[in-house]
């Protein structure tokens, strides 16, 4: 039997939290391990109990999410950070996924699109399609302050899997990457391992966005 996904509730929001915490709670295979008000206490209680998804609103007291996902994805810690926001692609959300965010939500998710949000969070997955996922970074990357932010450098990538980060970047799935570079499925899941890894990028969610930083989006 496979040990229970432990969430931390980062919200200021008394009514919120609870209402999380009651569906989390009597969710088989999740449970709530602690609640934090701020962005500071988030990640005071993340490094204390290691949960394995945060649920992090954006605008708290003391400290934004923004700040606390920062904080909480640049050490050691292998807690994955979900994002909940107000309105969608809010300013916030391309902030959020480059802070090291595994992505984000609307407050108004249905409670099963939630549920199976972190499950897929918490199993190491970007939360979203890449065809959504590319949508949203496109959106943002053409904004004056993102075409001010310094391109992401790909020392160190071969050709290869330059040609894997640029079709990740334009919303193909691994299936499509196969099929369109004639390679094995095992072939494709090691060249995006390795781009991750040159990239220092959490999951699929941050090669989108170092593959359009770096201008291999169409």
């Amino acid at each position: 039997m496979s040990e229970p996904v432990r969430v931390l509730l980062a919200d200021d929001e008394v009514l919120l939290r609870g209402t999380l915490r009651l569906l989390i709670n009597s969710t088989a295979g999740m449970s709530v391990v602690a609640e934090a008000t701020s962005g500071r206490e988030a990640i005071e209680l993340t490094a204390e109990h290691a949960p394995d998804v945060v649920l992090m609103d954006v605008r708290m007291p003391e400290m934004d999410g923004i700040t606390a996902t920062e904080h909480i994805t640049a050490g050691r810690c292998t807690s994955k950070v979900l994002v909940l926001t107000t309105f969608d692609l809010d300013e916030y959300v391309y902030s959020a996924l480059r802070a090291g965010a595994s992505g984000f939500l609307l407050k108004d998710t249905p409670p099963a699109r939630l549920l199976d949000a972190i499950t897929l969070i918490a199993a190491g997955d970007a939360l979203l399609a890449p065809s959504v996922t590319r949508r949203l970074i496109a959106e943002f990357t053409r904004s004056p302050a993102s075409r001010r932010r310094a391109p992401t450098r790909l020392d160190g990538v071969t050709a290869r899997e330059r040609e894997v980060l640029s079709l990740i970047t334009n919303g193909l799935s691994n299936r499509e990457i196969e099929q369109h570079l004639h390679l094995s499925r095992g072939t494709v899941k090691t060249h995006i391992g390795r781009l991750m890894t040159k990239l220092h990028a959490r999951d699929r969610a941050h090669l989108v966005i170092a593959g359009y930083e770096s201008g291999l989006a169409d």
